[in-house]
């Protein structure tokens, strides 16, 4: 992307964040975030910034290109207050489309998730069967079924990204997201502070985890192409939790056992693996950060200060 004026709601946060700043360079980029779990301090001084809500009535809506990234985005916030999920998901997805549709814009590319897929231990496409078993789910899957209507009735070009557990470290922009941020990111900074990584049941489940560099150019490449429908961003590899603790005390030299906590969540999706050959066909687009190099960047900081 070039000379386009591009808003990213959930701008200040861990994804929007690294996707403002990614776009900053030859782009005029707007962040919108209401700080619930975002920061401006994650945004370069190209970025303009607005603290605001995406259920607001005058957001700056001037724009070519619309990244939809703001939501409640893990399932415990969606359990202690569905009403305000679905708001905030849903209704503040509706609100921020129909603004910038009234200014002319006819690109948006979104926030889907891949726990709509449940357990997938072969690569899941996007053409599965897919369900909500909790109001988080529901919510995205609500976002899709948005999309297709902006898409059939407005003829808007309309994206949605089924993210991949997404990952960057302590030491990027996923700092402030503390108890929400990755496994890796969290596992990470325990084992490089001597402490215990709490792994909830055995440990075997897996993981398809994506940098969130991955991510940042898949979705710009889904807003050049003006791509329509849903697409997976992850790698198409998976590793256990207990593989991951394992390469993490590699990384960082340490010889740190995981603890291991029963698993007392219902509708838990044990195993993720994306399918992004869909993606791939449309742009081109291939994940550049292996695991390998992913936990040498997380785990780098904490080398550094050694």
């Amino acid at each position: 992307m070039k000379g386009q004026r591009v808003l990213v709601t959930g701008g200040a946060g861990f994804i929007g964040s690294n996707l403002a700043n990614h776009l900053a360079d030859e782009n005029d980029v707007t962040a919108v975030d209401d700080l619930y779990l975002g920061t401006p301090d994650n945004l370069d001084d190209g970025v303009e910034f607005h603290d605001a809500s995406v259920l607001d009535d005058d957001l700056p809506a001037d724009v070519d290109v619309l990244f939809h990234l703001a939501a409640l985005s893990s399932r415990p916030m969606h359990e202690e207050d569905p009403a305000r999920g679905a708001r905030v998901n849903v209704e503040g997805f509706i609100n921020t489309v129909e603004q910038v549709r009234d200014h002319g814009c006819e690109t948006v590319v979104y926030a889907s998730t891949s726990s709509i897929y449940g357990d997938q231990t072969e690569p899941s496409h996007e053409s599965m069967d897919v369900e909500a078993r909790t109001g988080y789910e529901a919510s995205k899957l609500a976002r899709e079924r948005y999309g297709e209507y902006y898409s059939n009735f407005h003829d808007m070009s309309m994206a949605g990204m089924r993210f991949f557990a997404v990952y960057e470290g302590f030491s990027g922009a996923e700092e402030h997201k503390g108890e929400f941020a990755n496994l890796i990111t969290q596992f990470a900074h325990r084992l490089a502070n001597g402490e215990r990584p709490d792994i909830w049941g055995d440990g075997t489940q897996t993981r398809d985890f994506t940098h969130v560099d991955d991510i940042a150019r898949g979705l710009e490449l889904a807003a050049d192409h003006e791509l329509d429908g849903v697409y997976n961003l992850g790698t198409g590899q998976s590793y256990s939790l207990n593989e991951l603790v394992d390469r993490l005390n590699d990384v960082l030299g340490t010889d740190i056992e995981p603890i291991h906590s029963e698993n007392t969540m219902t509708n838990y999706v044990h195993d993720t693996l994306a399918d992004v050959s869909k993606m791939k066909e449309a742009t081109g687009w291939e994940p550049q950060i292996d695991f390998e190099e992913g936990l040498r960047r997380v785990c780098a900081p904490y080398l550094d200060d050694e």
